[in-house]
């Protein structure tokens, strides 16, 4: 155990630094996590709700071992927004269901044969592009908001005042995220909307109607199977969001590496991989079966273990039992229906940006040589595929659309493609897990 850590993963701190503790990591998660739903039309109490249950669900499957926080996840923006509408949120709910029960037959397989199976399937030359069409897939959308773009009469209305305090925004997220220090510094997103959300109202942009007449109390627009509605399966939202699960996963193994660094401890392979990959996918089918986002462990929470130096699972455990009771204050959720699209447009031209880069950077970590043309050529078809929104038709019933179809076209050249050693680079990510895979339980 290191010297300077203040409270180590079992420990549980006095009950009132456990409320700051906590509150903490509930800013730090809060506004990206009610972020996805506002984007993709679903709620942001169920969004709370069921990233506070996924967390508690993940600290069991992870024999309370684990100090990580699960909210919202950003990867599956475009494919939620193209489930809506398709199925509505009813229809998303299938798919999100199907990306949990990948996440889990995933763990048992990587239990039962190691993990190289997967890397071998997802080098960085099929998920770093992959990455950047997620970001720039959703470009258009951003900009639109920022704009104030109205689908029923195609146009833009009032764009100069309404981007304006986007670019407002976009300037304190950035502010936040470059020149402040400590704690703050990891919450730049909330600060970001905070600010843009004050400047909207100097705008003239926002209306309190609505949150001056919500209950503070109320139940959230839960979406249960065979309660609120009947699951009808459609395997057209399955192939658009399934896939995603597959790239996440590589995300989440980055994840946990990271966070072991962070507290000193070996969670490859204390739990085990395979766990906090089964406690990722109980999260999102707790999310499904609620009518939630999918969820997935936030970076901006490990970034809060890291400045503190707390890694009381406890301390997670009552951010979790915090955000639930925030979904449940009816006026927590009036307030956030009254951000105005510039706002959440500003913050998400760096947010989508972030995400591209971040595939980037996965390329770059690994120096992948796009002097040799097998790469030049997987990466070129998954960018203008994905991107382009590029889609083929099975049947009546089946469409692979999109970043789907960008990626299992990247797989498949992957494959059949010679020299597949060129797509690894350095092979960075098999040899982190390989030395954490061999360390001693005593390191």
């Amino acid at each position: 155990m290191n010297n300077d850590v203040k409270l180590d993963v079992h420990e549980k701190p006095k009950w009132n630094q456990w409320l700051i503790l906590s509150m903490q990591h509930l800013f730090a998660m809060f506004g990206a996590t009610v972020l996805v739903p506002v984007l993709t039309g679903l709620s942001p109490s169920v969004a709370l709700v069921s990233s506070g249950l996924g967390t508690l669900a993940y600290l069991v499957i992870t024999k309370g071992q684990v100090p990580a926080y699960l909210g919202s996840s950003f990867a599956f923006i475009m494919p939620v927004i193209a489930a809506v509408s398709i199925g509505g949120p009813e229809g998303v709910m299938i798919g999100t269901f199907t990306a949990g029960l990948i996440y889990g037959v995933t763990a048992v397989i990587i239990q039962r044969t190691g993990v190289n199976w997967l890397m071998n399937v997802l080098p960085p030359i099929v998920v770093g592009p992959v990455i950047i069409v997620i970001g720039l897939g959703l470009a258009g959308t951003a900009i639109d908001m920022a704009m104030n773009y109205d689908e029923a009469s195609a146009s833009y209305i009032n764009p100069s005042l309404h981007f304006s305090v986007a670019l407002a925004t976009l300037f304190i997220t950035i502010i936040a995220s470059v020149f402040f220090k400590g704690f703050l510094n990891l919450v730049p997103i909330l600060l970001g909307i905070i600010g843009g959300y004050l400047v909207a109202v100097a705008a003239g942009l926002v209306s309190f109607q609505s949150v001056i007449e919500a209950p503070w109390l109320h139940v959230p627009d839960f979406v249960i199977p065979f309660a609120t509605f009947t699951p009808q399966w459609s395997w057209t939202i399955v192939l658009i969001m399934a896939p995603i699960a597959v790239v996440t996963l590589a995300e989440h193994i980055g994840d946990q590496m990271v966070l072991s660094k962070v507290v000193g401890r070996n969670f490859i392979k204390k739990p085990g991989l395979h766990r906090s990959i089964m406690g990722d996918g109980a999260a999102t089918i707790v999310a499904s079966l609620l009518g939630g986002p999918p969820n997935t462990t936030y970076g901006e929470n490990i970034g809060v273990l890291a400045i503190t130096r707390v890694f009381s699972v406890y301390v997670i455990g009552g951010a979790a039992l915090m955000a639930i009771a925030f979904g449940f204050v009816g006026k927590v959720e009036a307030l956030i229906a009254t951000i105005p699209g510039a706002v959440m447009g500003g913050v998400s031209i760096l947010l989508f940006g972030i995400i591209a880069s971040s595939g980037l950077r996965m390329l770059i970590d690994n120096q992948i040589n796009f002097g040799i043309k097998r790469n030049l050529i997987i990466a070129s078809v998954i960018l203008v595929t994905g991107i382009g929104g590029a889609f083929i038709e099975v049947g009546d019933q089946l469409e692979i659309a999109g970043m789907a179809f960008a990626t299992f076209i990247g797989i498949l050249l992957n494959a059949v493609l010679p020299g597949k050693e060129h797509g690894f680079g350095n092979r960075a990510m098999f040899k982190s897990l390989d030395e954490a895979a061999n360390e001693d339980d005593a390191a």
